[in-house]
C-alpha cells in the first residue's frame, strides 16, 4: 500500500494515463459516485428473484436452489482452473494452491448432496421430476467445460472406442464418442433423446470450442509439461491425486447414493434421464473417468470406485 495519499494520488494518475486516460476525469466521478451496500454488490434482489417453480410442491423450491447453488460452485471451479490452465509461469505451490481450492468446492459439492437425499419428500420428488422432463441435471454445460479443462479429450471417451480415436481424430467424431452421449440417448433405438437434441442445440458449438481450446491447457497436460522436479512435489501430486478421486469417485458417488433413494424407492424402479441404465452411467466402477491415469497405481487403477478408495493413501 502507498505510504501517504499523494504516493496513493501518483499511482492513480500514473495507473490511468499508461491507460490513456484522464485521471482528473476518474477522481472526478468519485464525486458522484452512491456508496456501494452488500446488497447492490452481491445483486441479492435479482438472485433471490430467479427461483420459479413449475408445480405447487414445496420440495421443488429445495430442488431449484440447490441446483442453483451447483451451478455457482462449478462457475467459481472453472475461475480456479482457469488460472492454472493459462498460467505461464507455474509453480508446484500455486498450481497446487488451486487444485486444494477447487477440491474444497467438490468437497461441498459431495456434502451437499445430504440436502438432496434428506431434505426431499420422495413422495414430492416423484411428482414434480415428471414436470421437468425432459431438463436434467445431465444439461449442466459448466460440469461438461470442467471434465475437459481437466483432463485430456481421449479420459473422457466412452472407454470402448478410446483405441480408435487420438489427437488427429476431428473434434466432431470425438464428440459424439464423449462418455456421456451413452446416457442421453434412447437405449432401445439409439436415437438422441429430446434431451441431448435440445442440449446439443443450445452447447454444442461452444463444447467443440472449447475442447480444442483446453486440448493444450487442460489441468493434465500442464501438469505433464513441468519440471520434473515440478511434476515429483509431493503436495501437487497429491493434490491432483485428491481433486480426481474427489470428481471422479466421491461427488460421483454422493450423486449416485442420492440417486438411488429416488429412483428406486418406489414400487417399480424409475428410468433414468433417456431411458438409460443410471446405475452403470453413474457408478466409477462402470465408467472408470479418471482425469490424471499415471498418478495412480496398477492396485488403484484396477479397483477405481469398487471399493469407493475412501482409505487412499497420500504418496
Amino acid at each position: 500500500m502507498p505510504d501517504t495519499k499523494n504516493d496513493l494520488l501518483d499511482q492513480i494518475k500514473k495507473k490511468y494515463e499508461e491507460m490513456g486516460q484522464d485521471p482528473g476525469t476518474h477522481l472526478e466521478g468519485l464525486l458522484w459516485s452512491t456508496p456501494i451496500t452488500y446488497w447492490d454488490y452481491i445483486k441479492t434482489d435479482s438472485l433471490l428473484g430467479l427461483q420459479i417453480q413449475r408445480t405447487t410442491l414445496p420440495d421443488e423450491m429445495v430442488f431449484i436452489i440447490y441446483h442453483q447453488i451447483n451451478e455457482l460452485l462449478f462457475k467459481m471451479i472453472l475461475w480456479e482452473i482457469d488460472q492454472v490452465a493459462f498460467h505461464n509461469s507455474l509453480t508446484a505451490s500455486f498450481f497446487a494452491s488451486r487444485l486444494h481450492r477447487i477440491s474444497r468446492y467438490f468437497d461441498m459439492l459431495s456434502a451437499s448432496f445430504n440436502i438432496m437425499r434428506e431434505g426431499m419428500e420422495v413422495e414430492q420428488y416423484m411428482k414434480f421430476r415428471n414436470t421437468l422432463t425432459p431438463a436434467s441435471g445431465f444439461q449442466s454445460a459448466q460440469y461438461r467445460l470442467i471434465e475437459f479443462s481437466s483432463t485430456e479429450l481421449i479420459n473422457l471417451i466412452d472407454y470402448r472406442f478410446r483405441s480408435t480415436i487420438d489427437r488427429d481424430t476431428p473434434y466432431t467424431h470425438a464428440f459424439e464418442h464423449l462418455y456421456w452421449q451413452a446416457a442421453g440417448k434412447d437405449f432401445k433405438t439409439g436415437e438422441k433423446s429430446t434431451l441431448m437434441q435440445l442440449f446439443e442445440k443450445r452447447y454444442k458449438g461452444l463444447f467443440l470450442r472449447k475442447m480444442e481450446e483446453y486440448n493444450t491447457v487442460n489441468l493434465w497436460t500442464k501438469f505433464q509439461e513441468l519440471p520434473e522436479s515440478v511434476r515429483t512435489d509431493k503436495d501437487l501430486m497429491n493434490a491432483m491425486r485428491h481433486y480426481d478421486h474427489t470428481v471422479n469417485v466421491s461427488w460421483v458417488m454422493a450423486h449416485y447414493n442420492a440417486a438411488y433413494k429416488y429412483l428406486e424407492s418406489g414400487e417399480d424402479a424409475a428410468e433414468a434421464t433417456g431411458g438409460s441404465d443410471w446405475k452403470k452411467y453413474m457408478h466409477p466402477r462402470y465408467q472408470r473417468r479418471i482425469f490424471f491415469p499415471d498418478l495412480w497405481s496398477k492396485e488403484e487403477l484396477e479397483n477405481w470406485g469398487v471399493d469407493n478408495l475412501e482409505g487412499y493413501q497420500k504418496l
